[in-house]
């Protein structure tokens, strides 16, 4: 059973493989081909997998040839998917929504594509929920990037000089990233609020020392979907939700947002007009700007300062915890993929009927077989 393993993009520092996960694949019969340099960026040598039992490849081509199974970060390029044999499977973030005909060249390569990301969360595949795993590590970072952008301190310091005021941080958006973000400026010191749509938000916010801000009417009671994702806001609430944050967030000294909505465009939760009454010196962090941004004037992988002085930040911030990133990342593929091997053989073998297989394989047999994407038809 051939696994390959692929680099990613200069811009990711994150890897599919740990040395880890390689000794648990070998365990179950697997024979791990990695890419020469995949984990340098998360820390990772060549030596160290190949003293994992892995097997060092000068590129991708050499990595996925007569590969049954293709672990990636991200989706691969048209060019490697082609090289892939038919049947293999592939495990990776997809991006599905945004996939510009990717899925036609996954279908008529005959691979059978698997996209972590819309693995259902259910007690089952809570080992296997990629997207939780990295936002909860976003949501950290955003705290951490915030505070080195910020010119004041985070907590209240009482000194002979005088009283410190601690800092008002708000948190628009009380999911993985959200909470994480509170709890991680609660523990250095801030003042932190916090919002989202979803009505059992409100307890965990307050559960971790924040303060809930929402118009809680009807609507609100309501917004929240079978798979505890966010729902789309009427635009009648979303302005009277965005009168309520105006005020509130002319007070605070850091945002930030976190708010999206699966395969739509990042709701816009912070205009101009509110960037701009916030205070000189006010850093805001936009978690969504690769999806279209939260923030108006958010930048993906830039800092924008404004005409007065507020700072908003846009960069991909995974890229900063890439080993830590990859450890959890290659954990969740390994608890997904070993469900799918069968030991005695050893081989991969699908049980197509399996709801966690259903929930996430875009392509099967050269067709797009996901409810979602089988309208796009491969030509």
């Amino acid at each position: 059973m051939h696994i390959a393993v692929l680099s990613e993009t200069v811009a990711d520092t994150r890897v599919a493989i740990t040395p880890e996960t390689v000794r648990k694949y070998e365990a179950l019969g697997g024979k791990v081909h990695i890419q020469g340099g995949a984990g340098q960026r998360a820390g990772i040598s060549d030596q160290d997998f190949e003293q994992a039992g892995a097997r060092v490849v000068p590129d991708a081509f050499s990595a996925v040839k007569n590969a049954d199974i293709v672990l990636a970060v991200g989706r691969p390029t048209e060019a490697v998917i082609r090289a892939c044999k038919p049947g293999a499977a592939i495990f990776a973030t997809m991006d599905p929504h945004r996939a510009n005909g990717a899925l036609d060249v996954l279908a008529h390569a005959g691979v059978n594509a698997f996209a972590m990301e819309l693995m259902p969360r259910i007690t089952r595949a809570q080992s296997m929920d990629v997207l939780s795993s990295q936002a909860n590590l976003a949501g950290y970072r955003a705290v951490i990037d915030a505070t080195a952008e910020f010119s004041r301190l985070l907590p209240m310091m009482m000194t002979a000089a005088g009283t410190i005021p601690a800092a008002q941080v708000f948190v628009m958006g009380a999911g993985v990233a959200g909470l994480q973000a509170i709890a991680t400026a609660r523990r250095l010191g801030a003042i932190v609020s916090a919002t989202d749509v979803r009505p059992a938000t409100k307890e965990q916010v307050a559960s971790l020392g924040g303060k809930f801000i929402a118009v809680e009417d009807e609507e609100f009671k309501a917004a929240e979907s079978a798979g505890g994702y966010a729902k789309e806001m009427s635009g009648e609430y979303q302005a009277k939700q965005a009168e309520l944050v105006s005020a509130h967030i002319v007070k605070q000294d850091i945002v930030i947002t976190t708010a999206l909505i699966p395969g739509r465009q990042a709701p816009r939760l912070v205009s101009a007009a509110m960037v701009d009454s916030m205070r000189p010196g006010s850093v805001l962090v936009d978690l969504a700007v690769d999806s279209g941004g939260n923030v108006e004037g958010s930048r993906a992988g830039e800092v924008v300062t404004t005409s007065r002085g507020v700072k908003i930040i846009g960069n991909s911030n995974i890229s900063k915890v890439g080993t830590t990133a990859s450890s959890l990342y290659a954990r969740n593929l390994f608890s997904f993929v070993s469900t799918l091997i069968d030991r005695d053989q050893p081989a991969l073998v699908i049980d197509w009927d399996d709801e966690l297989v259903k929930s996430t394989n875009l392509t099967r047999d050269g067709a797009i077989v996901h409810p979602a994407f089988k309208g796009a038809k491969a030509n």
